[in-house]
């Protein structure tokens, strides 16, 4: 079979596959240092993509998965930043999309943009296949006819093409991604087109299956060779109070799948409700300690829900909270609520799979505190931070750091790796540099500092502190009233800040009655809102802005370092050394 991608059509509708449209190309890995009888030149492929405007794009490749193919195939994304290698085990994920990062590139066709792919490895005689690469998610492009036979009757029982959505492909469901992506049409479409919405969550649980399938972890289903783990399914459920209590957080999971209480590795199903329980107790914990003592844990229920069901690796359904009840919501829009709830969720997975395989567990660290960028002199710069202290997990603490540099308007290089909580460097003069940081330990790395940059003028003016006290994250501003009557979110007032972007937020709230029930999707009641914002990205806290002033300054013929606020509150940095200090 040498099938590969191919994007032939604008619509693809019923049951056809993108991937069974092209072919693949293959080639012996080339490694005269392990054999030197080989004559296997090495060479590569190239992907080189039009993009059409400067901005960030996530990068996506395909391969075939062959039974010799190689574990290491090496894949290198040139980008603004510089370059990044990865090496991937073609053994397994063939004949799909897989996510490799997003990076920066700029705009039109350029060396500086593109994916290179080598044959050169450490295996003898392994192959190594080339497929696609993909920039970006793209539109939604699955076409569907029209069933609903009063709508047809409208337009006079005339033959109406397939209608795509003309929404972002991030929005759409999970019915339509899995077929862009290559899965089998028994995968997604279970009831062969005739019902989307059952389709949809239907579609999950299978598409795990195939993920695993040929793995250790379902041996004997085909499938892409995947060792899937576990499984989240994650949802909010529904549900109203009038005196704005919580809702609060319901787990799910399903003992009994198809008559049988054992998961294909002969474990029981009831890992399922271990694994259940530690997240959920995870969650209602920490939000206890850090948000709310009152917070409601609704139970751990054995039910049969398709996603906890079909899935054949130990799999939970979360309702972490009501999206209809007001109460949940003030904390479900809060950007450092999720943050918390997210790495609640990460936490309760990681304990879980240290007890499947008997082994110590490490939490990946906190993002750092206090970061500061200051001269040491004309063309050297500090950088300094603190560790931020995980007070429920002592495991978090960070053993290393990464730095890294951006140059002007590039994109971040790879960065550097550092045992301490500071770092100096060397500058050229004229060119803005900027610097973020994580926190590393055995366990993974810490979401990302805030950003500082630092410049020097050849023959400069002054020498300014730019001071990012822009710092705020938050959930739209809320209200009730004294009689209870209305209430909701006052985004024309305060929408909010969202933490870097926002892709869930689908227009302002304009039902603010109590009283109005739900009726359909149409009329929503309570909390219903405008729908004009569903496919556009909403703009948040980049926590970058030290380079957006700094440029100004460095046009004005000023040099400048940054710091954080929480530097300067610290009595880290002192605003008494400079002359000049800009507080966003």
């Amino acid at each position: 079979d040498n099938h590969g991608f191919a994007h032939k059509k604008e619509v693809y509708t019923h049951f056809e596959n993108p991937f069974r449209m092209g072919t693949y190309r293959r080639i012996v890995t080339h490694n005269p240092e392990l054999n030197k009888k080989v004559v296997m030149h090495p060479s590569s492929a190239e992907w080189v993509p039009n993009i059409p405007q400067s901005g960030q794009y996530a990068v996506y490749v395909s391969y075939a998965s062959l039974p010799v193919s190689a574990r290491d195939a090496s894949y290198t994304v040139h980008h603004k930043g510089g370059r990044e290698v990865f090496r991937v085990n073609q053994q397994m994920g063939g004949g799909t999309w897989i996510y490799l990062g997003t990076f920066t590139f700029d705009k039109g066709r350029n060396l500086s943009g593109r994916v290179t792919l080598t044959n050169q490895s450490g295996e003898v005689n392994a192959i190594i296949t080339a497929d696609a690469v993909r920039f970006g998610g793209g539109m939604g492009n699955i076409g569907r006819f029209i069933q609903d036979t009063a709508i047809l009757a409208t337009y006079g029982n005339i033959e109406i093409p397939p209608q795509v959505s003309n929404y972002p492909r991030f929005t759409e469901g999970a019915r339509y991604w899995l077929q862009w992506a290559g899965f089998a049409d028994s995968v997604y479409t279970y009831y062969e087109g005739e019902h989307d919405y059952i389709d949809d969550y239907s579609s999950r649980g299978r598409w795990v299956n195939t993920l695993a399938g040929g793995s250790e972890k379902h041996p004997d289903n085909p499938g892409l060779n995947i060792p899937v783990d576990l499984s989240l399914a994650f949802h909010t459920d529904a549900g109203v109070t009038r005196n704005d209590s919580i809702i609060g957080t319901l787990a799910i999971y399903t003992r009994d799948s198809d008559g049988t209480e054992l998961l294909p590795t002969g474990h029981s199903r009831l890992t399922s409700r271990d694994y259940t329980d530690l997240v959920q107790t995870q969650i209602v914990n920490d939000l206890r300690a850090l948000w709310n003592p009152n917070w409601t844990r609704r139970g751990i229920w054995n039910r049969s829900y398709s996603e906890s069901r079909s899935a054949q690796v130990p799999a939970m359904l979360l309702e972490l909270l009501s999206h209809q009840n007001f109460a949940d919501m003030r904390y479900g829009l809060d950007p450092t609520f999720r943050f918390l709830v997210s790495r609640s969720i990460y936490k309760g997975m990681l304990k879980f799979i240290a007890t499947q395989y008997n082994r110590p567990f490490v939490v990946q660290p906190l993002p750092v505190k206090d970061f500061s960028a200051t001269f040491l002199s004309e063309t050297e710069v500090e950088l300094k931070w603190k560790p931020t202290i995980d007070e429920s997990e002592t495991t978090a603490f960070p053993t290393k750091y990464i730095v890294y540099t951006r140059v002007n308007g590039g994109g971040f290089d790879n960065g550097i790796l550092v045992s301490n909580n500071n770092y100096k460097t060397k500058i050229i003069k004229d060119q803005i540099y900027s610097f973020k940081v994580v926190a590393v330990n055995d366990g993974g790395i810490s979401f990302p500092s805030e950003i500082l940059s630092v410049y020097r003028k050849s023959e400069q003016r002054g020498e300014v502190l730019i001071v990012n006290g822009f710092t705020r994250v938050s959930a739209p501003s809320s209200f009730t009233t004294s009689n209870d009557s209305i209430a909701g979110f006052a985004g024309r007032f305060d929408n909010g800040v969202p933490y870097i972007a926002d892709y869930h937020f689908t227009g302002l709230m304009h039902e603010f009655r109590r009283v109005i029930p739900w009726m359909d999707d149409d009329s929503s009641g309570f909390g219903d809102s405008d729908a004009n914002y569903e496919t556009s990205k909403i703009a948040g806290n980049t926590f970058d802005y030290p380079y957006l002033h700094g440029t100004a300054f460095a046009e004005a013929g000023y040099s400048f370092a940054s710091s954080s606020a929480s530097a300067v509150e610290s009595g880290a940095v002192k605003l008494t050394d400079y002359e000049t200090v800009d507080w966003i």
